[in-house]
């Protein structure tokens, strides 16, 4: 059975209820719906939404996603009315300059911290929208569409950052320097035009620093998933086609479970591969799969596990 109704805010006009199914839950965008998938596979509520690269759920349970280039929105899931939002393109002082946001991160306090690529910085803003700290981002090519992919502020007040363009993670502390980067290396391989299997770059989506004080990093059009230690030694990898059956395309999002798994998002793979893999890291054994392609096409970038609770992502 499906309910929709609508709802006066813009182009919000639906959430649709489809039924609840074992598997993962999870929320996901693609095919212009903003989707939370049951752990059968079904989907459970969708609307209308565009293309975003990050998405986080606030304690009270509401979803915090991008919407459009460079707003950040903050979603009730019950009836999708947007309840507060900052627009990094017009607030701030970047009124009239090119702005994208493709990260952002709730924090302890309430605040949101915001990498704004264009202006090459990160900034923590509170609820009223006002600047409380201004990071400058260290950029060897800048660009407003790949300065920055996924950012995350470390439990030690430190900043992780993806430079898709750079094709580097760096680590900045609070005084605004870089105190670890690494640059993700080519292998060996040329680089290749595209965005699917048979493309080939360095183009780094997502950072974790693991408990172990690794960093884990997804390679974006590398089509690998690394483990990097503060030595900058490679000391675990998932390779393209290591996972029987499977080809890793551009990998994307990055999220740790509890037990260890990590859930890998695999973007631009085509028809014949899962959008979203989840692996033991020891064995490589594929533990779960979703097969979104169907549901949410070819460029479904960005998930949210909904089921499990200690995730590091």
């Amino acid at each position: 059975m499906r309910l929709s109704w609508t709802i006066a805010f813009g182009v919000l006009t639906a959430w649709a209820v489809v039924g609840q199914a074992a598997g993962r839950r999870f929320a996901t965008q693609g095919e212009n719906r903003l989707a939370i998938v049951g752990a059968d596979g079904s989907v459970e509520r969708e609307m209308p939404w565009g293309g975003i690269h990050d998405i986080h759920r606030l304690p009270n349970g509401h979803f915090m996603v991008q919407r459009g280039a460079a707003e950040i929105v903050e979603i009730e899931p019950e009836n999708g009315q947007v309840v507060w939002s900052y627009d990094s393109g017009k607030q701030g002082g970047n009124e009239g300059r090119p702005v994208e946001v493709h990260s952002f991160q709730p924090l302890p306090d309430g605040g949101l911290m915001i990498a704004e690529s264009g202006p090459g910085r990160i900034i923590e803003i509170n609820r009223d929208g006002k600047i409380q700290k201004t990071i400058p981002l260290k950029v060897a090519h800048p660009h407003p569409h790949t300065d920055t992919r996924l950012v995350r502020k470390l439990d030690d007040g430190h900043y992780l950052v993806c430079h898709e363009g750079d094709g580097t993670v760096r680590e900045y502390d609070g005084a605004c320097d870089v105190v670890w980067e690494y640059e993700i290396p080519m292998f060996g391989t040329p680089a290749a035009e595209g965005h699917g299997p048979e493309a080939f770059g360095n183009k780094c989506f997502a950072a974790v620093r693991l408990e172990n004080g690794n960093t884990l990093i997804s390679t974006g059009n590398g089509h690998r998933v690394i483990e990097v230690t503060p030595a900058k030694e490679i000391v675990w990898t998932l390779e393209q086609n290591d996972l029987p059956g499977i080809t890793l395309a551009w990998v994307t999002t990055l999220e740790v479970l509890p037990n260890g798994n990590y859930v890998i998002g695999n973007c631009h793979a085509g028809p014949e591969n899962p959008t979203l893999v989840e692996v033991e890291p020891k064995t490589k054994k594929v533990v779960w799969q979703f097969d979104g392609h169907d549901e949410f096409g070819n460029s479904m970038s960005n998930s949210l596990l909904l089921d499990v609770a200690g995730v590091r992502r």
